[in-house]
């Protein structure tokens, strides 16, 4: 049973080790919002929302949802009795449309509450069976097809299992072109993060010769219509992100032939019930996943590996270990990366990692309490 007693806001702001760029723009520091959730019983979880400082990936942005948080979903869940983390989803998809990463954050939580009350880890109760998951490196749009070339070999260097490196027009066939020259046969991929449209075909053809694993996100970020158009005229399989908002999109993509893989981000599909049916659909007709990053503090990492230990969660995701953004991170141990590219799961009860709550208070900028 669950019964959740209170949901304490913060938003902390951290800054990022060097800039990061994508086709809608370019972030140097990150605002993160942090929940952290008790339950009657005094057992607390800390836990992420993903959505950014301005709603230029999705609708969301971190102050509507501080105020769907605060005003509209903590209310709903704080003294009612669940039985199980998907009565939540049921509960909070029943009541509110859309603001799927101000429900995931709190959804998301229930689950790592329902993991440490258990005393079982994070991916127990979700249905992992990985000890290890494959990790892939976001490289952000850069200065010239030079400064990406080394970026993309100084991230097979270090491990990394997949290259996949920021586009847009203008800025693409000469700049993957230099990164395919630097790693050679390394499995690379390409983020459009929907900067381009089907007048741009006679572009998008031409990354077919770089024998990329796949071009996400070509199209506009709603789309699975013009996608399927898209997906005949290319050799390279099409994985969709930001389009993929629930189960029944992937079934449209699916059924229409919109793509080849899906992106899978806990938080954009408004939690982890909407995840693993997401898993579980793209399984049962051979549609690889994986699971994509939002630059997430270490907290909002946790979520992802455990959610990356699921059986088809065959590709690498962009996991990456925590001093690849931040000089700093707010957990303890921090998330590290081997020299093969795996991320350790963790087999400890609820996140497997400590948050530095001394760390949290020094970057907190506001707190709130949920429901009040």
């Amino acid at each position: 049973m669950i019964n959740i007693k209170s949901v304490g806001l913060r938003e902390i702001q951290i800054p990022l080790k060097e800039p990061f760029q994508i086709s809608s723009g370019v972030e140097t520091d990150r605002r993160i919002l942090l929940l952290e959730i008790t339950d009657v019983d005094g057992v607390s979880v800390w836990s992420e929302c993903v959505a950014g400082a301005v709603p230029n990936y999705s609708p969301e942005a971190i102050d509507t949802a501080w105020v769907a948080i605060k005003e509209w979903i903590s209310p709903l869940v704080i003294g009612r009795e669940f039985d199980s983390p998907t009565e939540v989803s049921l509960a909070l998809d029943h009541a509110i449309r859309g603001n799927h990463m101000a429900k995931a954050a709190v959804e998301m939580g229930v689950w790592a509450l329902t993991a440490q009350r258990a005393g079982t880890p994070l991916s127990g109760v979700l249905g992992g069976s990985r000890d290890k998951v494959g990790t892939g490196i976001s490289i952000g749009i850069q200065d010239s097809p030079e400064a990406l070339g080394r970026k993309a070999s100084e991230a097979v260097e270090a491990g990394y299992q997949k290259i996949k490196v920021k586009v847009k027009p203008g800025k693409d066939l000469e700049y993957v072109a230099a990164a395919r020259d630097a790693i050679g046969d390394h499995d690379l991929m390409v983020d459009a993060n929907n900067s381009y449209t089907l007048d741009d075909v006679p572009v998008l053809k031409q990354f077919d010769r770089f024998g990329l694993i796949m071009i996400e996100q070509p199209l506009a970020w709603d789309d699975v219509y013009r996608h399927s158009h898209l997906q005949k005229l290319l050799t390279t399989p099409i994985c969709l992100d930001e389009s993929i908002t629930s189960v029944e999109k992937a079934r449209e993509m699916i059924e229409l032939g919109s793509g080849r893989v899906i992106n899978i981000k806990p938080g954009r599909v408004g939690g982890f019930a909407e995840a693993i049916a997401i898993h579980d659909l793209a399984a049962s007709v051979g549609i690889p996943v994986w699971c994509g990053g939002m630059l997430e503090s270490g907290v909002g990492r946790a979520y992802n590996v455990a959610l990356a230990s699921l059986p088809n969660f065959t590709l690498p995701g962009d996991i990456s270990p925590s001093s690849r953004y931040w000089e700093q991170d707010i957990v303890s141990p921090e998330w590290t990366m081997n020299a093969k590219g795996y991320v350790v799961v963790p087999t400890s009860p609820g996140l497997g990692v400590e948050v530095d709550v001394g760390r949290v208070d020094q970057l907190t900028v506001r707190k709130a309490e949920g429901g009040q």
